[in-house]
């Protein structure tokens, strides 16, 4: 078994947000599987599904953004899923808007959902994609920027990179990791 694990924060407050990027790729790729989320193990929203043979558990933890941890180690323990079989997804203000950066391992890089899901599987051994919500003005309190909804002029190229992102995460389960980053983590080439 292999679990997709979205994070955001829950809540209407929250929908739509920079924070809640990883939530709308795991909407996407439950959409694309045609799985339904409902209440599952852990404090979580889960959708199962197959790809090929193998079982899938599309995740988007009911705790606040810094436990996501707890879920993610709950399902986990109780599904027998390692680490290596755990992609996360999230945002980073690191990247710019859109951009996407995979990787098979890892620090959390300042992102407290990351940290949670650290300590509580008490490795960072398993697969991300962090997907580019920009830093936005240097002099706006880094909080409220994660928190605020994307600006009109945004919507298109997050759409875009919600869809690539998806993407990444069906190369990740139909041939793994370093695939998926290799064909993922290029810039994207401008359009002539």
């Amino acid at each position: 078994m292999k679990l997709v694990v979205g994070l955001g924060n829950p809540g209407r407050r929250y929908h739509a947000t920079r924070h809640n990027i990883g939530f709308a790729v795991a909407d996407e790729v439950a959409r694309r599987l045609d799985a339904e989320f409902e209440h599952g193990r852990a404090n979580a929203l889960t959708a199962r599904a197959r790809r090929s043979a193998e079982p899938l558990l599309v995740v988007k933890p009911l705790t606040m953004m810094n436990l996501s941890g707890e879920a993610v180690q709950g399902l986990a323990h109780f599904y027998k899923v390692d680490a290596p079989d755990i992609l996360v997804v999230a945002d980073d203000v690191n990247l710019p808007l859109g951009r996407l950066r995979l990787r098979g391992r890892g620090s959390a890089g300042g992102h407290n959902g990351f940290k949670s899901i650290i300590g509580c599987l008490g490795t960072e051994e398993f697969p991300r994609a962090r997907v580019g919500v920009g830093r936005g003005d240097p002099r706006r309190d880094l909080a409220d920027h994660v928190l605020a909804k994307f600006d009109d002029d945004e919507r298109s190229e997050v759409t875009d990179a919600i869809a690539r992102a998806a993407d990444a995460v069906e190369t990740f389960l139909a041939e793994g990791i370093e695939a998926a980053m290799n064909r993922y983590n290029r810039a994207e080439e401008p359009s002539s």
